[in-house]
């Protein structure tokens, strides 16, 4: 065999065809290899060895000659020109006569093209891009590589399903791509029961945990390394959906989102942050209490025109009281601060009761969370946001914190609004703060603006006559 691409084999034990050092694969990687029930699917982060491991499965297969052929179908072109390589590696590593045939025209008709392996048995390992119409007429064992990531997984699936019917293994794996695709709505069903498949599972962090970041570093990672690594990777995506659905696992339907990410960016200003002492109009103040597990949020808007604009946001992390305390109380002395809201909810009803004794009632509102409440703030921001009046920094946290939000109805009917599970970065406590800011000003709402107006004195004088 040729291979084109040239890699170095993978350490064989002691001489034994397809017999590989002991712990060469990781535990994960073991557990889907030794798993051959006849579907299963992979639920998987990115770049953790799937196709690797499925490469030397299907290789095995074909030496072993527990199948005919082997379907494995990619999302692109690129994705199976690298699981042909691994291929190629393994018909070493398992001292097999094959050959591999590069690119060949398996359907002059519809154009459609494959890279082919060929055992001396005759059995062949197929590897193609994401056309539906190339598992036609076709049967062996079925690989479905990236399957969420396929430009119609429906007409795949169709196409593909009919070439096991004679008792050939098939396999699934791919990273999340949305809740509107067959790919989540299969493990969804496997989850309540209505599907015999087998289901594994493996997150970014389930492979750190069992060796992933030791193969990468080539030494035993520590636990400082690993938490390092993990938080690199994720501050490195470009927003919270690529690192749930790339690498935790964890499907996103932006369609749910309260807030999508559009909405956000056309309210979103670099330069709206500034002291409050250069602000010239009303300012209004939102506080979200936290102490330990929750985080504490500040939020201050300024009504300029018919906007409010975000001058100041302020987040404390397991701060004690009394320096929350401070840092409220100086803004509540700014001599344009008009009205605040303070969550009155468990922890924070001392603060609020506190700051209502220290600067009025008026001045200060105790605002209890309830299902009510918050669909009214909450419909507050979205107003807001979608009519471009309620301007937000440019900034990663508050982006994701805002987008986490989603509406969910139970079935009594009842409105709720949940934080994504998913979410690990507080729970949504931005979003509140910046809803008791907005409830605060009343800008939008029925309340409307606070105003505060005086009578001329004529008319004080002619209304108070004979008291």
């Amino acid at each position: 065999m040729s291979p084109k691409n040239k890699k170095a084999a993978a350490p064989a034990a002691a001489g034994i065809p397809g017999k590989l050092a002991p712990g060469y694969f990781l535990p994960y990687q073991t557990e889907w290899l030794n798993d051959r029930s006849p579907i299963k699917i992979w639920e998987k982060s990115r770049r953790i060895g799937a196709t690797y491991i499925q490469s030397y499965e299907d290789v095995r297969d074909c030496v072993a000659g527990t199948v005919p052929a082997v379907w494995f179908s990619s999302a692109d072109e690129s994705a199976a020109k690298e699981y042909i390589s691994y291929c190629e590696m393994w018909v070493k590593v398992f001292h097999a006569v094959a050959e591999s045939r590069g690119q060949v025209l398996l359907d002059p008709a519809r154009d459609i093209k494959t890279f082919v392996i060929e055992f001396a048995s005759g059995r062949k390992i197929h590897a193609l891009s994401s056309n539906p119409k190339a598992f036609r007429s076709k049967g062996g064992k079925v690989v479905l590589d990236e399957f969420a990531w396929h430009d119609d997984p429906d007409r795949m699936w169709a196409a593909a399903r009919p070439a096991i019917t004679w008792g050939h293994p098939l396999r699934i794996l791919s990273t999340h791509n949305g809740t509107n695709c067959r790919f989540y709505r299969s493990i969804e069903d496997i989850k309540k029961g209505k599907l015999s498949w087998k289901l594994h599972t493996v997150p970014i962090q389930k492979a750190v945990d069992e060796g992933l970041l030791d193969k990468i570093m080539q030494k035993k990672a520590t636990a400082e390394e690993k938490a390092a690594w993990l938080e690199d990777l994720r501050n490195d995506c470009v927003d919270e959906n690529t690192w749930l659905q790339e690498y935790c696992c964890i499907a996103v339907d932006e369609a749910s989102a309260f807030l999508p990410y559009e909405m956000i960016a056309d309210c979103e200003d670099k330069h709206c942050l500034m002291p409050l002492e250069d602000t010239t109009g009303d300012l209004y103040l939102g506080y979200d209490v936290g102490r330990r597990k929750d985080l504490s949020v500040m939020w201050v808007l300024e009504h300029l025109g018919n906007a409010l604009y975000t001058r100041m946001f302020k987040v404390m992390e397991k701060t004690p009281f009394k320096h929350q305390r401070e840092a409220l109380y100086s803004a509540l002395a700014h001599p344009r601060l008009r009205r605040a809201c303070i969550d009155n909810t468990g922890i924070g009803m001392q603060l609020a009761e506190e700051a209502q004794d220290a600067f009025g009632k008026y001045r200060v509102e105790a605002v209890t969370f309830s299902n009510s409440s918050k669909e009214e703030m909450a419909f507050g921001v979205k107003n807001g946001m979608d009519d471009r009046m309620l301007i937000v920094p440019d900034e990663f946290d508050i982006r994701e914190d805002l987008h986490s939000i989603r509406k969910v109805t139970t079935a009594a009917g009842n409105v709720r609004f949940d934080v994504t599970a998913s979410e690990a970065r507080g729970h949504a406590d931005r979003f509140w703060a910046l809803a008791l800011g907005k409830h605060a000003a009343g800008l939008g709402s029925k309340a409307g603006i606070i105003t505060v107006t005086t009578r001329r004195r004529r008319d004080s004088s002619r209304i108070m006559k004979g008291y």
